[in-house]
C-alpha cells in the first residue's frame, strides 16, 4: 500500500529538504544586495545584515512553494500545523508566521531601510 503524502515520514522528508536548501537559497538571493552595497561603497556593517534581510523573503517564498508543490495547497496547512507541534526540532526555522506574505514584505522593506541608512552613513 502506498504511503500517504500526509504522513509524518513525508513531513520529515520535506523538512529535511527545506533545511538543506535554506542556506544555498539564502546565499543565492543575498549576493545582489551585497554586490550593490559594494558598488555604492556602503560599509560591511550595513551590507551583511541588509543582505540577510534581503535574501530571507525570497528564500522563504521558494521554500513555501516547495511545501505547496510537495503536498498541494489544500494540505499545506497540515504540514505547518505539524511543524508547530515540533517547534524545537523540525519547526525551528519554519514557523507559520514566517511564511506570511506580510512578514516577508516587512523583511524586504527592512533591507531597503538598511540600504538607505548605509548609503547616507558612508
Amino acid at each position: 500500500m502506498p504511503s500517504s503524502e500526509l504522513s509524518e515520514k513525508n513531513y520529515k522528508r520535506i523538512s529535511f529538504i527545506n533545511w538543506a536548501l535554506s542556506v544555498p537559497l539564502l546565499l543565492i538571493f543575498a549576493w545582489p544586495f551585497f554586490f550593490l552595497c559594494d558598488l555604492l561603497n556602503i560599509s560591511k556593517t550595513y551590507s551583511f545584515p541588509g543582505s540577510i534581510f534581503f535574501g530571507l523573503p525570497f528564500m522563504l517564498t521558494i521554500l513555501h512553494g516547495h511545501v505547496t508543490m510537495a503536498l498541494g495547497a489544500a494540505h499545506r496547512k497540515n504540514y505547518y500545523s505539524w511543524l508547530s507541534d515540533n517547534p524545537l526540532t523540525f519547526g525551528l526555522l519554519f514557523h507559520s508566521v514566517i511564511i506570511s506574505t506580510r512578514f516577508r514584505l516587512f523583511l524586504f522593506f527592512v533591507s531597503m531601510i538598511i540600504l538607505v541608512i548605509g548609503y547616507f552613513m558612508r
